[in-house]
């Protein structure tokens, strides 16, 4: 269990340091504040959960910059909140730690924008979404559109990501480009990927996995910046396929992996943090390199994952309504840690950013944005809470914690109590009432994820905008879900 309860913070560590914006100020080991992005509305549920004592916790790790953060949807997670973005200065024995990216590695959503209008798609829906169950594998196990024969093939997918998707008939070559690193995370070392880790992922690739995943058909019901929207092809009454899924089996291993690796060598390392699941190594010692190397295979991987399920959620569409066009807007990871350039205190240093369930949102004018999305910026992509709806915000200029914002909704509620308070067949019910057909692979994974069980997005996303984290850019309602 987490070493630092004792330690629990409340609203009255809190100091109001700006619009949706709150301090805690260093004390005990921390080594930088803790920022935590909130409005009035949302701090209950940051303080209730006992998060704000992992904001305390990461703020102490060695090389650490800045602030230990938390965006609007932060809740409790494994060693870093989810929610939590850090960065450490490389230069300066900063670390890195598999608890701030988490067990889903490059857990990630992308969307794609079809040609059809809401009216070309709720006509065919309930047919739409029985093919979509057919070809889409969820839950726990084994099963993909995708199986990967051999380790040499498995090592190509750990390299290349959406590039080697594409390059073996999973996708067109414009999807490459609206891809997060085009793609592909570079520096990978499949030699630190271990034999357990592959044999979990092999056969799982191009598939949703289970819990918060999902794959929801979407229509665009508002739009809040014009300009922007019109970047990103997106108009009021066309249709949209949201995916969120991630690295599977083989991220969950890898994270495991090192995690106790490195356990094992902080001692000899001279590293102590507040709580173990902080265990964390130099980004330039060897179990650092030997986890940003797994890492960053397991991104790939992820990435992959996402393409495959595109082309075949491409095909259902043409099957069923004629139109297989759907153009990726973008594919972004929320589960990460990636050595960037920023500027901390007037120098420019490279730093290793952990962000666990936070998106990176890149500025107009980054290089790092494809050509044809670099005047308007990054799109970034939040989904809500299965019934409500989904968000595409934008990068900002001087867009703070390391051009990062908020990830999705929040959990209020632990899987365990939804449990308790849902019952699977009034939920069900009560989606169909709201004109959302479900496909679910379990009637207790319908009722962990349900709507109450989560923050209101549209407050979540509207903070980001009044921390200057984010622009708001449209507004998608689901009709279709398939649960993973």
């Amino acid at each position: 269990m987490p070493g630092d309860r004792r330690r629990v913070r409340t609203a009255a560590d809190l100091v109001p340091a700006g619009p949706c914006r709150w301090r805690i100020e260093p004390s005990g080991a921390m080594r930088v504040p803790g920022i935590v992005f909130a409005s009035e509305a949302l701090l209950p549920h940051v303080v209730e959960d006992q998060a704000l004592a992992q904001v305390v916790n990461v703020a102490a790790l060695p090389g650490v910059v800045e602030a230990s953060y938390a965006m609007p949807d932060i809740h409790w997670g494994y060693g870093f909140p989810i929610g939590g973005v850090a960065a450490t200065d490389v230069a300066d024995g900063g670390v890195v730690s598999p608890g701030g990216v988490g067990f889903d590695i490059s857990c990630g959503v992308r969307l794609l924008v079809s040609d059809l209008e809401a009216n070309d798609v709720l006509a065919r829906l309930s047919e739409l979404m029985d093919g979509l169950e057919r070809r889409i594998p969820t839950g726990l196990g084994a099963g993909g559109v995708w199986p990967v024969p051999g380790d040499r093939a498995l090592d190509e997918v750990l390299r290349g990501g959406t590039r080697t998707a594409v390059a073996r008939g999973f996708g067109v070559e414009r999807d490459v480009a609206r891809c997060e690193d085009n793609g592909a995370l570079p520096d990978v070392d499949p030699g630190q990927v271990s034999e357990r880790a592959r044999l979990r992922g092999a056969r799982q690739l191009g598939s949703l996995g289970s819990g918060n995943h999902f794959l929801e058909v979407q229509i665009v019901e508002d739009v809040l910046d014009p300009a922007a929207a019109r970047a990103f092809g997106l108009e009021r009454g066309k249709v949209c396929v949201m995916i969120h899924s991630g690295s599977r089996g083989l991220g969950h291993q890898i994270c495991t992996d090192h995690v106790h690796a490195m356990q094992r060598a902080m001692r000899r390392l001279g590293i102590s943090v507040p709580d173990q699941q902080l265990a964390c190594a130099p980004c330039d010692a060897p179990e650092g390199r030997a986890y940003l190397g797994a890492m960053a295979g397991a991104a790939n991987f992820g990435r992959a994952n996402r393409q495959a399920l595109s082309h075949a959620v491409r095909e259902v569409f043409a099957e069923e309504l004629g139109s297989g066009r759907l153009d990726l807007l973008y594919d972004v990871s929320h589960n990460l840690a990636k050595l960037e350039w920023h500027t901390v205190q007037g120098r420019r240093r490279l730093v290793c950013v952990h962000r666990k369930g936070a998106t990176r949102a890149l500025p107009p004018g980054h290089p790092d944005l494809p050509e044809d999305l670099r005047g308007a910026g990054q799109p970034v992509l939040v989904p809500g809470s299965m019934g409500t709806a989904s968000y595409v915000l934008v990068g900002v200029e001087h867009g703070g914690a390391f051009h990062s914002t908020c990830h999705g909704a929040g959990r209020t509620m632990s899987r365990h109590a939804a449990l308790r308070s849902v019952r699977p067949a009034v939920l069900s019910r009560d989606l169909a009432d709201a004109g959302i057909v479900v496909r679910a692979a379990s009637a207790k994974g319908l009722a962990e994820e349900a709507p109450v069980a989560y923050k209101d997005v549209d407050e979540v996303v509207a903070c980001c905008e009044q921390a200057g984290l984010a622009r708001r850019v449209a507004r998608l309602r689901p009709v279709g879900v398939v649960k993973g």
